[in-house]
C-alpha cells in the first residue's frame, strides 16, 4: 500500500481536546483519620504516605525489599513417594481419600507461609513532625490535602491564624530519596520536632546532623539474623535555627524547611548504610526546585503516555471521599472511571521499577510489621493482576521487574519440580516471597495449585507480543521452555477419559461437593488445562520464532493435543472441573474456569461462540458481588463479552466506598481497593478492565470501543498499547467512533476492525487493503509511522 497516497486521501481533522493538560488530582478537605485515607507516594523502590495532620504529621515510610525471613529449603523429600498413590486414588474416584493423603504428605516442610523463615513484608518506619505555631490557639481554615497523579506530588495546605502553610511531598524518581518541603507565607513561622520510630527491631540515633534509623530483622523468628536496613534523614533550612538532640531534629522559627529521607536494605546491595548515605549526600547538593522538576519530568515520561477523557458532572469536583459516595447513586460522573484508570497506572509506576521487585499484595505500601497475608506474592491471580495494566497501559518496561523475579524462581523451582514430581523444568505453587519459595504451601486446599509458574509465563510472552522484541524473547525463552518441560513430564493420563491432566491439583481456592464432603483436590481443573495449553502454544511459537528445539516443539504439540477441551455443564456454564461437580460456593470469588476468556484469548466470538455464551452463563451464576479483585476481574470478563454496561456496573460496584454494609469491600477513600483488607490488585485489575472496555487486540485484530457503556457517550483516549507493537488513540461522539490514530513502535502489519456503521465502500476507495467481509482494515507501518483514520463522510 502506498502510504503517501493514503495520507493524501485522508483529511486529518482529529483534534483531541485533551491536548490541554488534564487534571489528574484528587483531594480531601481534612487530615487522614485512618491509614487508608493517606496519600500513596512511591518511586518504584521507596514510598511515603503522609497523613497531613496540622499539629502532628505522620509520614509512613516503605522500602519494597524490606522482608523478614530468609532463604530456606521447604521442599519435602518424602512427598514424592505418595504421588502415585494420590493419583491412583483420584483416578479410582476416591477423591476423599486422595485429599486426606495430600494433607498428610504433599505439603512443604515446616510451617510454610505461617513460618518465621517464610517472612513477611514490613513497614520501614514512621517519620513524625510535631509542630509549634506562632498562635497555637488559632483556628485552621482552608484545609486541603491532595495528590496530583500526573506529578506524583502530594500537598497539604491550610491557614492557621494569619499564616498560610504548605507542605509538598514526593518520592523522587530522579534522585531516589523522599522529599518533604515546608513553607509559609510569613517569616519565622515554621517550628517542629522531627523524630523516627518503628514498632520493633530498630535503633534511632544522631550521626552528626543526620538522624538515622537502622536495624536487622529476624530470619528465623528467634534471632536478629535476617535483612538489614538503614534510613537517614537530613533537614535543610532557610532562616531559623536547628538543634540535634535526644535523637531528634528540632527546628525553630524557620522560613522554609526541606526534609530529605533516604532508605535502603541489603537485599540487592550488601551495604545499606553506604547506599542510603550516598543517595542522601547527592540529593542535599541539589536545590529543591531542581529536585522537584527532575522528579516530575522523570515520572511524567511514563505517566503522560496515556490520557482518557470521559464526561463529568457536578460531583466531579467533590473531595474524593464524598465523590465516591456520590457515585453510588449517580454514576454519570464517568470522569471518575478515567481517574481510576490513571490511578492504576500511577500506582504501578510508583510501586515497581527496573532493577527492583514487582508490586506485592499492597504494592509497596504497608503500615504494619505483620502485613496481611504477609504482603507476599499470591500467584493464583493476584501478582499477575498487578501487572495487567502494564502492557495496554503503555508501561511495558514495568513488566520487566516481574520478568526478573520469575527468572529468580527458576532455580529453586527446578529443585521443587524434581523433589515433588521427579520432573524436568521448574515449578512454583500458589505463594512465594522475596526468598524464592516455590514449594506447595502448608494447606493443599489453596496451596496445591501448580500452574502458577505457567501463568507467570503468560506475562513473559505478552511482553513479547506487545513489543515484538526478539532479543528479549531469546532472554526469556529458557524460562518458557523450563516451565513447559515441567508440565510435559508432570502431566499424567487419566484412564477414565484418556486426557492428560495435572494431578493432583485444585481449581484455585474453590471447593466442590463429593460424597457429601467439601473437597478441593482434583485431577485436571479447567483452569489448569487452559493455562498449560496456552503455555505450550506460547513456547511452541517462541521456539519457532527463535528457530530452536524442533524436537521439543513436536513433543509439546503432541501433548497439547491430549489436553481436555473446555466443557459446558448441565447449567450451561463452563465446567470448573473435569467432572460437572456442584460448587460449594456458586458465588466464589475465583472464576478460574474463565481464564481462557481473560486474561488468555482461548475464547472469542469468532472461534468459540458457544463457549462465549457459556462464559456469560458462568458469570451470571457467579454473580457480581465479591471481593475487590474479583469484581475487577469481572470487568474484563464482561468487556471481552462486549457488554459495556455490565462492565461499567462492575466498576461502579468496585468503586463503592468500603463500609460494614458491603462487607468492607470496594474502595477506600484514597482509592486503595479492599479485599478486605487492602489488596492493591483490584486497583490494577480495574484499571486494566477500563482499558479493555476501550480497546482489545487479543483476537488477531484491533477493536476500538468494544465495550463502550451508555454512560460514556462522548470521549477520547490517547496512547493505549495493542499487541503487535502499536499505540492507539480514538475519539467518539454519541457512542459512535469518529476517528482512530495508530502509531507503530516497530514495523508491522496491523488489522483494525471497522465499525459496522462506517461506509465500507468509501474506505475501500481510500485504502487498497480492506477486507470487506470481516470489516478489517489492513495497514502496514514502519517504526514510528502514524496513520489517522476518520469516519468516512
Amino acid at each position: 500500500m502506498n502510504l503517501k497516497k493514503q495520507f493524501c486521501l485522508l483529511v486529518v481533522t482529529i483534534i483531541f481536546a485533551s491536548s490541554q493538560a488534564a487534571d489528574w488530582t484528587y483531594y480531601f478537605n481534612s487530615p487522614a483519620t485512618i491509614w487508608e485515607e493517606t496519600l500513596p507516594l512511591g518511586n518504584g523502590r521507596i514510598g511515603m504516605m503522609p497523613w497531613g495532620g496540622v499539629n502532628h504529621e505522620q509520614v509512613v515510610l516503605n522500602e519494597i525489599s524490606l522482608w523478614s525471613g530468609q532463604k530456606q529449603d521447604a521442599d519435602n523429600p518424602e512427598a514424592r513417594q505418595y504421588l502415585a498413590e494420590i493419583r491412583r486414588l483420584l483416578f479410582a474416584g476416591k477423591n476423599v481419600e486422595a485429599q486426606a493423603l495430600m494433607y498428610k504428605t504433599f505439603t512443604c516442610k515446616g510451617a510454610g507461609s505461617a513460618g518465621a523463615a517464610y517472612g513477611n513484608y514490613q513497614v520501614f518506619g514512621n517519620l513524625f513532625l510535631d509542630f509549634q505555631y506562632p498562635d497555637s490557639t488559632a483556628k485552621v481554615t482552608n484545609y486541603r490535602r491532595e495528590l496530583d497523579l500526573s506529578k506524583a506530588l502530594a500537598t497539604t495546605s491550610f491557614q492557621k491564624g494569619n499564616v498560610n502553610y504548605k507542605r509538598e511531598y514526593f518520592s523522587s524518581f530522579n534522585n531516589d530519596v523522599g522529599v518533604i518541603k515546608l513553607t509559609a507565607d510569613k517569616k519565622s513561622a515554621i517550628s517542629f520536632v522531627l523524630s523516627l520510630q518503628r514498632d520493633e527491631k530498630y535503633k534511632v540515633e544522631l550521626d552528626g546532623k543526620t538522624l538515622v534509623i537502622h536495624g536487622q530483622l529476624s530470619g528465623d523468628g528467634i534471632s536478629d539474623n535476617g535483612m538489614k536496613y538503614y534510613g537517614a534523614v537530613k533537614v535543610q533550612l532557610k532562616g531559623g535555627n536547628v538543634q540535634y538532640k535526644n535523637n531528634r531534629i528540632v527546628v525553630e522559627k524557620a522560613d522554609e524547611a526541606e526534609v530529605l529521607v533516604s532508605m535502603a536494605t541489603n537485599y540487592f546491595q550488601p551495604d545499606p548504610e553506604n547506599v542510603a548515605l550516598d543517595l542522601l549526600a547527592k540529593a542535599e547538593k541539589i536545590r529543591y526546585a531542581e529536585l522537584k522538576k527532575n522528579h516530575i519530568n522523570a515520572f511524567g515520561r511514563l505517566f503522560n503516555r496515556v490520557n482518557l477523557s470521559l464526561p463529568k458532572n457536578a460531583n466531579s469536583g467533590l473531595p474524593i471521599n464524598k465523590r465516591l459516595k456520590a457515585f453510588v447513586s449517580d454514576s454519570t460522573d464517568a470522569d471518575l472511571a478515567a481517574l481510576y484508570l490513571q490511578n492504576g497506572r500511577y500506582l504501578l509506576i510508583s510501586s515497581t521499577r527496573k532493577g527492583s521487585l514487582p508490586p506485592n499484595l499492597q504494592g509497596l505500601w504497608a503500615n504494619q510489621i505483620r502485613t496481611p497475608w504477609n504482603g507476599d506474592y499470591h500467584l493464583n491471580i493476584n501478582l499477575q493482576m498487578n501487572l495487567w495494566p502494564a502492557e495496554v497501559g503503555n508501561l511495558s518496561e514495568l513488566q520487566l521487574p516481574l520478568v526478573d523475579y520469575v527468572k529468580r524462581l527458576v532455580k529453586p523451582g527446578e529443585n521443587t519440580a524434581k523433589v515433588y514430581y521427579n520432573s524436568r523444568g521448574w515449578v512454583v505453587h500458589m505463594i512465594s516471597n522475596v526468598w524464592g519459595f516455590t514449594s506447595p504451601s502448608e494447606d493443599p486446599s489453596w496451596g496445591a495449585t501448580n500452574t502458577s509458574g505457567a501463568w507467570l509465563c503468560q506475562h513473559l510472552w505478552e511482553h513479547y507480543e506487545f513489543t515484538l522484541d526478539k532479543s528479549y524473547l531469546a532472554s526469556v525463552y529458557p524460562v518458557l521452555k523450563g516451565a513447559s518441560e515441567f508440565f510435559s513430564d508432570m502431566l499424567v493420563e487419566d484412564p477414565r477419559n484418556g486426557y492428560l491432566v495435572t494431578a493432583p491439583t485444585t481449581s484455585p481456592e474453590n471447593a466442590y461437593w463429593y460424597e457429601g464432603k467439601k473437597l478441593n483436590i482434583c485431577a485436571g481443573s479447567t483452569m489448569d488445562n487452559q493455562i498449560v495449553r496456552e503455555l505450550f502454544s506460547n513456547t511452541i511459537a517462541a521456539a519457532k520464532l527463535l528457530r530452536k528445539d524442533k524436537e521439543l516443539i513436536r513433543e509439546l504439540i503432541a501433548k497439547r493435543n491430549k489436553l481436555a477441551p473446555d466443557s459446558i455443564g448441565k447449567e450451561g456454564q463452563i465446567m470448573e472441573w473435569m467432572e460437572d461437580y456442584k460448587e460449594v460456593d456458586v458465588h466464589h470469588r475465583h472464576v478460574s474456569q474463565l481464564y481462557g476468556l481473560y486474561p488468555a484469548n482461548e475464547m472469542t466470538f469468532e472461534k468459540t461462540p458457544k463457549l462465549m455464551e457459556a462464559a456469560k452463563t458462568t458469570l451470571e451464576r457467579r454473580g457480581d458481588e465479591s471481593t475487590g479483585w474479583s469484581m475487577a476481574w469481572k470487568i474484563s470478563f464482561w468487556a471481552r463479552l462486549k457488554d459495556g454496561n455490565h462492565a461499567y456496573k462492575l466498576l461502579k460496584d468496585l468503586l463503592e466506598p468500603v463500609s460494614e454494609k458491603n462487607g468492607h469491600r470496594g474502595t477506600y477513600p484514597n482509592l486503595f481497593s479492599s479485599c478486605p483488607p487492602l489488596q492493591i490488585d483490584a486497583n490494577f485489575g480495574g484499571s486494566a478492565g477500563i482499558a479493555e472496555m476501550l480497546v482489545q487486540s487479543h483476537a488477531g485484530y484491533i477493536e476500538l470501543l468494544p465495550a463502550l457503556p451508555d454512560a460514556w457517550k462522548t470521549g477520547h483516549f490517547e496512547g493505549l498499547k495493542v499487541r503487535g507493537g502499536g499505540e492507539v488513540s480514538s475519539q467518539w461522539e454519541r457512542g459512535v467512533l469518529k476517528a482512530i490514530v495508530l502509531k507503530a513502535s516497530v514495523p508491522n502489519t496491523f488489522r483494525i476492525k471497522i465499525p459496522a456503521n462506517w461506509d465500507k465502500n468509501k474506505l475501500k476507495q481510500k485504502f487498497s487493503n480492506f477486507d470487506l467481509e470481516n470489516n478489517l482494515l489492513i495497514i502496514s507501518l514502519k517504526a514510528n509511522q502514524k496513520v489517522v483514520i476518520n469516519i468516512p463522510e
